[in-house]
């Protein structure tokens, strides 16, 4: 498929009202779990951040209708069953009529831009509750960074507790993606190892007024698989593992995927870059690879 960027651009400046005639008319579906018996989300709400590297490319996810197309190619596969993106890049695809049936999961916070001084206020700039189940939406996805020495985790801790709370008051999923964070030379970076990933869990399980409805979404722990077997246990709620940067070594990245989709609260993925824009820029076999441990 081929993005027609110009029929996209004339459809907004002169029928704007066709993005909530789309939403409105968008079969939804049935469950959260594809035919696999698992959620499948290809993410692509990095944009919003100002995260646009790819693998070598620093600009790679700035080429709109390339990201278009490769969340088509995706998202065609029925085993991927659900998006992720902030309004621009999910309206987009609902005037492409890319979205039916799938879970739609709405990015919230994007305030927190990738390398600025204030990337832990991580601040909702993007989705609400209210705007989620206006669009006919299944679910809001928060960003989650606890940086022990920065004052502005408090009030994101705050949000997104809130940001739970609203979502469940509307039955709608809360997806919950913690870190312990740290910032290194300037640079924040997320701690993979299994004790600071368990610490995120126990945080993010608590947030909100119930947990009826929030699901997890985790790294794979530097420490391996013997580490996700605690940090996997240090909760009850539904996980879903990220994928991340585009690995060096994809199949080994798929190999610990596998393993870790064995364990009970694991309950599917939610993959970005590693799909979007794979090291051999087969976009279709890099899914098919994917949905094949599910």
């Amino acid at each position: 498929m081929s993005t027609d960027v110009r029929r996209l651009v004339t459809t907004r400046v002169t029928r704007p009202q066709a993005v909530a005639e789309a939403a409105a008319a968008r079969r939804r579906p049935d469950s959260l779990l594809g035919p696999t018996g698992r959620l499948m989300v290809i993410a692509a709400d990095h944009p919003a951040r100002g995260a646009l590297r790819a693998g070598p490319d620093p600009l790679a996810m700035a080429d709109r209708a390339s990201l278009l197309d490769r969340l088509c190619i995706a998202l065609e596969r029925p085993e991927v069953n659900g998006v992720l993106g902030t309004a621009d890049i999910l309206e987009d695809l609902l005037l492409m009529s890319a979205l039916e049936g799938k879970v739609v999961v709405g990015s919230m916070n994007r305030g927190g831009l990738a390398g600025t001084a204030f990337e832990i206020d991580d601040r909702f700039t993007g989705y609400d509750a209210a705007g989620i189940a206006a669009m006919g939406f299944e679910s809001g996805k928060m960003l989650l960074r606890i940086d022990p020495t920065d004052p502005a985790t408090a009030p994101t801790l705050e949000a997104c507790a809130r940001a739970v709370s609203e979502l469940a008051a509307r039955g709608l999923m809360a997806m919950v993606e913690p870190f312990i964070s740290h910032r290194i030379d300037g640079r924040v970076r997320n701690d993979l190892s299994t004790e600071a990933v368990t610490r995120s869990v126990t945080v993010a399980a608590g947030l909100g007024t119930t947990s009826a409805h929030t699901w997890l979404k985790l790294p794979v722990v530097s420490d391996g698989i013997e580490g996700m077997e605690q940090v996997l246990a240090a909760s009850t709620l539904p996980a879903l593992l990220l994928g991340g940067e585009v690995p060096d070594d994809p199949d080994a990245a798929f190999a610990a995927f596998e393993r870790v989709l064995k364990m009970p609260t694991v309950q599917g993925l939610v993959l970005g870059r590693s799909l979007l824009y794979p090291v051999d820029g087969d976009v279709a076999g890099a899914v098919a690879t994917a949905v094949s441990l599910l």
